[in-house]
């Protein structure tokens, strides 16, 4: 009689344990869901034409470098994943398209960490991110941080670059958009 109770009493336990872990698990992935929306809710926000300019380190003078770009951004209908496809007025051979993919989880863009999701004072949201890479002429291993700011009237992305055993970031480039209407 008392170990039926015993036993009865450890599967009552089991069954709470496993309602819990089911109720945790879509709890979580709930969470994951509202992450990968935000973000993508943030992108489809500067869908469309933009006009402005590349600033970039020449690394062999040192010397920053400005040049007109242009972007469209547009999105893969009913996936995470947006086009940006990338036009410079003054040097065609440079155009190019990138594919931007946030992950399912929200936690990444593209192979980039999201570090940080920032609403800031105007309405615009800065949105930065974090790889393990190299860079520079020589290759060098280096931490590269991706900052986006998304508003209704600027879009930007800056690249910064902090190589191994250095204390200082560089900035590596930035684009710096207006929204075409």
């Amino acid at each position: 009689m008392l170990k039926a109770m015993m036993n009865q009493k450890n599967m009552k336990q089991l069954t709470n344990i496993l309602i819990m872990s089911f109720c945790l698990l879509i709890t979580s992935l709930c969470q994951a869901q509202k992450k990968s929306n935000r973000l993508i809710n943030d992108f489809m926000k500067v869908e469309g034409n933009w006009t402005g300019q590349l600033t970039y380190l020449d690394y062999s003078s040192g010397k920053p470098y400005t040049m007109s770009a242009d972007i469209e951004i547009k999105r893969i209908p009913e996936t995470h994943t947006f086009l940006f496809v990338h036009t410079y007025p003054k040097e065609k051979s440079a155009n190019k398209t990138d594919t931007v993919t946030i992950s399912k989880d929200g936690q990444y863009i593209g192979k980039e960490k999201l570090v940080s999701r920032i609403k800031l004072p105007n309405g615009d949201m800065k949105i930065t991110t974090e790889r393990k890479g190299k860079d520079g002429n020589e290759g060098k291993e280096a931490t590269i941080r991706q900052t986006y700011t998304l508003g209704k009237t600027l879009f930007s992305t800056r690249k910064d670059i902090l190589f191994s055993g250095e204390k200082r970031w560089i900035k590596r480039h930035e684009y710096v958009y207006r929204k075409q209407y």
